[in-house]
């Protein structure tokens, strides 16, 4: 999840995009009794700007199973998210940083799964939950 910023700029490539697929830990799911089943599907694309900053759009898909949230049974949901993130050259504390030469995307890629994640995991539009009958 390396962009090459150095190497982009010494071939005038200010834009680019990427796609590959990502195993995403464990920890960052935040329903209990929910997972994300299989890697989760990054692509995007960057500009690099005069400044040496780089305005990435992310976009990530995944697969979240696990209980539904009302009714205990079995739920799956595919989530898609679409996030634009900025990388700077120095930490404001309020964007992602990079060195300059090379800009990893692990963090920012991170972020973007748990923003994604809905609330509730549910097994239809119209589950009622636990039949208590």
């Amino acid at each position: 999840m390396i962009i090459d910023i150095a190497r982009q700029l010494a071939l005038k490539n200010y834009r680019g995009g990427f796609c590959f697929e990502y195993e995403c830990p464990p920890g960052l799911v935040l329903l209990p009794s929910a997972r994300i089943e299989g890697k989760v599907k990054v692509e995007g694309d960057y500009e690099i700007y005069e400044d040496d900053s780089v305005g990435v759009r992310l976009k990530v898909s995944y697969m979240l199973v696990g209980q539904c949230s009302y009714c205990l049974e079995n739920a799956s949901k595919l989530v898609q998210s679409e996030q634009d993130v900025l990388f700077l050259t120095e930490d404001d504390g309020e964007n992602y940083s990079y060195n300059g030469l090379k800009l990893d995307l692990t963090t920012a890629v991170n972020d973007a799964v748990l923003f994604s994640q809905p609330q509730v995991l549910l097994c239809g539009q119209d589950c009622k939950g636990i039949d208590l009958n």
